[in-house]
């Protein structure tokens, strides 16, 4: 790997083909074989969110899939096989919702870092991806988010519209975020609100607040940044086209 590794011990057990469940502050991911088959995160909305509130799949079917297939850890493999789900719609929203949770498990912490070994997740194996790809994914994130605006202040704080200038307009996923926005909830709660990845609200915030069409609040010792309009971030690398496409199909249909 050509940086320095965002988790260590995950890197380690993947050489290790270990299973189980590694276990941080922010987040859980679990591991069959050294590969990432699940994740989840206090701060990113999951599976469930992202299908229901987005509409795909009534709440019913979704406490139904976890009532009769849950103890089998096949929660997922039920919803294709009962019908709810097509294999590509439970792949894509899946493989978004692991991307999302790991970027948030993976972020930096103080606190000590687990891993138990056999511990399996009742939702199953989709797709199972590489602890490479998941690493490489999560600093692709971190730096785009900085790229965009690097006041990492308004990923937690509620987001605060502002009136916009003359002229100015935003696009729908950006509009309806805004309608959202009371002035209380912060991104992580506007993402469950809407069924959205957690990350991409935050780099819609982001964005909002580069334009200075939502507040910043200030640093610590320091004053809130003039709103600027920063340029569109640089291309991302072929190895990652994958998870771009993934990222595009689930905005398009969640």
């Amino acid at each position: 790997m050509s940086r320095t590794a965002v988790s260590p011990m995950l890197v380690r057990l993947a050489a290790e083909k270990a299973t189980g469940a590694l276990l941080r502050d922010h987040g859980t991911l679990y591991l069959v074989d050294g590969r990432v088959v699940h994740a989840e995160s206090p701060a990113a909305p999951g599976v469930d969110v992202l299908l229901t509130t987005g509409g795909r799949l009534p709440r019913e079917g979704w406490d139904e899939a976890v009532d009769r297939a849950g103890a089998h850890r096949a929660v997922g493999r039920f919803l294709v096989d009962s019908g709810r789900l097509r294999d590509g719609e439970l792949e894509i929203c899946h493989l978004g919702a692991v991307f999302d949770a790991a970027f948030f498990a993976l972020s930096p912490t103080s606190g000590p870092t687990r891993f138990r070994y056999g511990v399996g997740h009742w939702f199953g194996t989709v797709r199972p991806v590489s602890a490479e790809a998941v690493e490489r994914e999560t600093v692709r994130r971190r730096e785009l988010l900085d790229a965009v605006w690097p006041y990492a202040t308004v990923d937690t704080a509620p987001v605060v519209p502002r009136p916009a200038s003359p002229g100015q307009t935003v696009g729908a996923r950006q509009r309806a975020l805004l309608a959202a926005a009371d002035g209380e909830k912060t991104p992580a709660e506007l993402a469950r609100l809407l069924g959205r990845p957690a990350f991409h609200t935050l780099l819609d915030v982001r964005r909002l607040a580069a334009a200075g069409l939502v507040e910043t609040p200030p640093e610590p010792d320091s004053v809130p940044p003039p709103p600027v309009l920063l340029p569109a971030p640089p291309v991302a690398d072929p190895d990652i086209a994958l998870l771009r496409r993934l990222r595009d199909a689930l905005e398009a249909h969640l």
